[in-house]
């Protein structure tokens, strides 16, 4: 990445903590096939599998943040990339659960002017000033295309 580009991923211990519920169902239908019928280990392994694609489709998601656009990456078998022209940005928002206090993250939110991405949302990446950053590069593409909001 050149150094005026942002790379952003969702980190491994969020990836883990949404699928937390799905390890414990699976667990759950575990103790089911132990006391009661051995069917249910169909279920928890179903379940485990649903929680080892959600792990790798959050690993997967890729937010790219340059001076003119965000690139947003997601998917596994069919991938799908949206582009949001930066100077399109209006606002930002950061929420922070108690849970992402704790593991240093952040949720951040893009709210746009962009008829496809209205609001871009950029779950589980690490906490950081980029939000700076990308208020200067909105700044700079706005002054660069002689964009002036009226109000």
């Amino acid at each position: 990445m050149e150094n005026n580009e942002i790379l952003l991923k969702p980190a491994m211990s969020f990836a883990v903590l949404k699928i937390l519920p799905l390890i414990f169902l699976a667990l759950l239908f575990l103790l089911l096939a132990w006391y009661l019928s051995p069917f249910f280990v169909f279920f928890s392994i179903g379940t485990l599998a649903a929680g080892w694609y959600r792990l790798l489709y959050i690993r997967k998601s890729i937010y790219l943040v340059t001076p003119e656009v965000v690139r947003i990456s997601r998917g596994i078998f069919f991938k799908r990339t949206d582009m949001l022209e930066i100077y399109r940005v209006k606002d930002y928002v950061i929420t922070q659960s108690f849970i992402l206090q704790l593991l240093g993250l952040m949720n951040l939110t893009l709210k746009s002017t962009d008829a496809e991405n209205p609001v871009i949302w950029m779950v589980g990446i690490p906490e950081s000033d980029v939000i700076d950053t990308i208020r200067d590069y909105v700044q700079e593409a706005r002054k660069h295309n002689r964009i002036y909001e009226i109000n």
